[in-house]
């Protein structure tokens, strides 16, 4: 089986994209599957094979070689951020009737919506931060939004990834700072009330017909929240599992099945929430979580005792067995 192991993508976290995609290819079952290295970039489209780029015909998702078209019979979807993660690489894919990894093209482009995704999930009564939501262009009111929010408040891209964007506002001093820097990531912002806890994130997953939760990770930066330096550069210690409270632990494990449940996923999850009062509060969920050797998820995967090599498994026969759009 020839399998297209897809990374890269269109934003600043096509480095982190790359590594994950190295993972998987040093840990897929190459007795089972025939792997390809595949980077989708804004300069080009290509398969890399010895240092060698073939493009990619994007007409029909192949390469040649050789003289020789060289057709996909899946692909494993590890782009984070646009087009990957947001739904248009798997719509791309259900039209040229291509099996793929992860959540549908619908699930893909709602959970990378911030607004859109706490929208949904209000009507299932998870607890969350109190928000409001702002586009370019629109009057902003700081005082107004202290009032409604106080502080310190969040001011985050309505869609982006890797905290790329996010500020923690402490005072209205940075504001307009914060506001720049988010809307240098997106036309739409969300500002989000502070909740003071505990940040955890918690994998989870598909497995032979159930929802698993892979580990729970606590979150401990060192900067004043889980930005992207704390992710990547080594400016946080992450703790799995996370030294709760059984009774915590419970509550935490049957928040995040519900929140991967309510917003209909498939595939590797990641969501992080704030424990505050015991309660945890859902910020956001990653459908394409990063599996960078820094990365959260592969830890709880180790935690579980599950090989990456099964899990990959279990994604590539989730995707097979997922009806695509034009058989429904």
């Amino acid at each position: 089986m020839n399998v297209a192991v897809v990374m890269g993508g269109y934003s600043d976290e096509s480095v982190i994209s790359v590594r994950s995609g190295q993972l998987i290819l040093n840990h897929i079952d190459k007795n089972k599957y025939k792997p390809f290295e595949v980077h989708i970039l804004k300069e080009g489209w290509y398969c890399l094979i010895d240092q060698q780029k073939y493009p990619i015909n994007k007409a029909d998702f192949t390469f040649t070689k050789d003289n020789q078209t060289v057709k996909f019979d899946i692909a494993v979807n590890t782009i984070h951020g646009t087009p990957g993660e947001d739904g248009h690489m798997q719509a791309y894919w259900e039209l040229l009737e291509l099996p793929y990894t992860g959540c549908s093209f619908y699930q893909s482009s709602l959970t990378f919506n911030k607004r859109d995704t706490l929208s949904v999930l209000s009507k299932f009564n998870i607890p969350k931060a109190n928000s409001i939501y702002l586009s370019k262009g629109n009057e902003i009111d700081g005082e107004k939004i202290v009032k409604e929010l106080g502080l310190p408040f969040f001011v985050k891209p309505n869609q982006s990834g890797s905290s790329l964007g996010v500020s923690r506002v402490n005072s209205l001093d940075d504001f307009p700072k914060a506001l720049e820097f988010a809307f240098a990531e997106d036309n739409d912002i969300l500002i989000e009330s502070y909740l003071k806890g505990r940040e955890v994130s918690v994998g989870v997953i598909k497995y032979n017909g159930a929802t698993k939760v892979m580990g729970i990770t606590e979150i401990i930066s060192q900067n004043e929240f889980f930005d992207y330096e704390a992710k990547y550069l080594g400016k946080s210690e992450e703790v799995t599992p996370a030294d709760l409270t059984e009774e915590i632990k419970t509550r935490v494990e049957e928040t995040a099945k519900k929140v991967y449940e309510s917003l209909g996923m498939s595939g590797f999850s990641r969501t992080d929430f704030i424990i505050m009062n015991d309660i945890p509060h859902f910020i956001e969920i990653n459908t394409n979580p990063g599996l960078s050797p820094q990365s959260i998820f592969p830890q709880q995967a180790d935690y579980s005792k599950m090989p990456m090599s099964d899990l990959l498994d279990n994604e590539i026969k989730l995707a097979l067995e997922r009806k695509p759009i034009w058989k429904k």
